[in-house]
């Protein structure tokens, strides 16, 4: 029996009706390729594998990636990868320029940084299901004017359609987490909603916004973004980074980009 362990941030699901909800709400189709991280146990591992997919596996914890070679050697379809996902190039998963459906009950406490690392790889990514911290998922789908509202919001946004599916209780993981947790859709854009002249920029400007939430827009943004690029945007320098929508981001980020640029 394998103990769950704390620094892997280990909680694995077992509740068979969670595990049901889950598996109809991302709507598995034979021979589609997925990839799972973090499949724990193998608790959405076993019934992905009866529905006739190419799987593989992501897992850190080398004792799980035992666990989960002895209990599925006798399967086809299944490719175990003993590695760390923030690491990991996905792209070596590719076949035939097809694309990959990502699924995963991410640890809590690199969700973000997996989230963005897993980005870089939009373009052979169909589609993401996680389960992450209900709060995470909250952020990610907020809107202006929310407090929740902030990078993690305008980047995902940036980057994917994001649709928060339904929460998951404590109870439902062994061990039982503090918090409550949630699943999320993420779909990348085929074309991003905004034209953005660079993604660095945008998220410089979007981070330093709301590294001082408190703060107007002057005085946040004052080493990026001059008073004239305020009034070629006709966005107001008065208001907070909470009030604006991705297309101003976009709007100002363009504007310091051009600022940057080498004129020819």
């Amino acid at each position: 029996m394998h103990i769950p362990r704390k620094r892997f941030g280990q909680n694995f699901l077992h509740d068979e009706s969670i595990i049901q909800t889950i598996l109809s709400s991302i709507q598995v189709k034979a021979n589609e390729h997925w990839v799972e991280i973090g499949p724990g146990q193998g608790a959405l591992t076993s019934p992905l594998l009866t529905m006739g997919v190419r799987l593989d596996l992501v897992e850190l914890d080398r004792d799980l990636v035992a666990l989960l070679k002895n209990k599925f050697k006798q399967l086809a379809g299944l490719r175990i990868h003993s590695a760390d996902a923030l690491k990991f190039d996905f792209s070596s998963l590719v076949e035939d320029n097809e694309k990959m459906r990502i699924l995963g009950n991410l640890p809590y406490n690199i969700s973000t940084p997996l989230m963005f690392h897993l980005l870089s790889y939009a373009s052979c990514i169909s589609d993401m299901h996680f389960m992450l911290q209900k709060e995470v998922v909250d952020r990610i789908c907020a809107g202006p004017g929310s407090k929740k509202y902030g990078r993690l919001s305008v980047m995902m946004q940036y980057y994917c359609a994001v649709e928060p599916l339904f929460d998951v209780p404590p109870e439902s993981f062994d061990p039982a987490p503090k918090v409550m947790s949630s699943i999320i859709k993420l779909v990348p854009h085929l074309q991003s909603p905004v034209q953005v002249k660079n993604v660095s920029s945008l998220n410089r400007l979007v981070t330093q916004a709301f590294s001082q939430r408190r703060k107007t827009l002057r005085n946040s943004l004052k080493k990026l973004i001059t008073e004239d690029e305020f009034t070629i945007s006709k966005i107001d320098p008065t208001i907070r980074a909470e009030e604006l929508s991705l297309s101003d981001f976009a709007k100002l980020s363009n504007l310091m980009q051009a600022g940057l640029d080498p004129v020819l």
